[in-house]
C-alpha cells in the first residue's frame, strides 16, 4: 500500500479526545489539585516516567512556577525499562531511556507521573524501581489519560486528566508541543 493511501487511512482512524484549549485546562486543573495536596512541594518530588511521562512532568513542572509560583518543584525521570515483567519478551532490542534523579525521595512524597494509565505495568515496573533511590514516605499517580477498562494490576491514579473507555484496537495518542509540534490527545483504532 502506498505511503499516501497508509497516511489517509491513519488519518481517517483517529478520533481526538482533547484539543489544545482543553490539554491547557487539563493541565491547570491537575497543577491545582497537586497544590492542594503538597502546598509548597517543601516535602514532595515530582518523577516523570521515561520515555512519554518526561513531557507531562516538564510542563507540570513549568506551570507550577510560572502561574501558581511553586519556588522549588524537585523533578527527575525515572526509567523503567529493565524492571517491566515483559522487558524480555519482545523481539526487538530494548533501548532504555536515562534516570536523573538529584535529590533524595527518602521520607519524601513522590508523585509519578506518566501520559497514559493503561495496563498499570508500568507504575507496577516504576514502584520498585524507585526502591534503588530510598524509600518514599508515600507515592502518588498522576496520569494525563485513564484507560479505566484496560487494567491488569489494580492500580488506579490519585489525579487523572481525562478517563477514556476505549476498547481492544484502539490506542491513546497523546501528543505535546515539545514532540510533536501540538498539544493533542487522539483515541487512534488500529486494527
Amino acid at each position: 500500500m502506498p505511503f499516501e493511501q497508509t497516511f489517509e487511512t491513519f488519518l481517517m482512524s483517529q478520533k481526538v479526545l482533547l484539543n489544545a484549549k482543553e490539554v491547557e485546562i487539563a493541565l491547570h486543573r491537575l497543577a491545582c489539585q497537586l497544590i492542594e495536596n503538597h502546598d509548597d512541594f517543601n516535602n514532595t518530588v515530582l518523577i516523570g516516567l521515561q520515555p512519554r511521562g518526561v513531557y507531562l512532568a516538564d510542563r507540570l513542572a513549568q506551570l507550577l512556577k510560572s502561574d501558581y509560583q511553586i519556588k522549588d518543584i524537585k523533578l527527575g525521570y525515572l526509567d523503567i525499562t529493565f524492571f517491566r515483567d515483559d522487558f524480555r519478551r519482545s523481539e526487538k532490542p530494548l533501548e532504555a531511556s536515562s534516570t536523573q534523579i538529584n535529590f533524595v525521595v527518602e521520607n519524601k512524597k513522590v508523585v509519578f507521573i506518566d501520559d497514559v494509565l493503561y495496563t498499570g505495568r508500568s507504575i507496577r515496573a516504576a514502584l520498585t524501581a524507585i526502591q534503588s533511590f530510598g524509600r518514599p514516605m508515600e507515592i502518588e499517580l498522576l496520569t494525563f489519560i485513564d484507560r479505566r477498562f484496560s487494567r491488569h494490576l489494580p492500580i488506579q491514579p490519585d489525579y487523572r486528566g481525562r478517563q477514556v473507555d476505549a476498547i481492544n484496537g484502539e490506542k491513546v495518542k497523546v501528543c505535546w508541543k515539545e514532540n510533536y509540534n501540538e498539544d493533542v490527545v487522539y483515541l487512534v483504532k488500529t486494527k
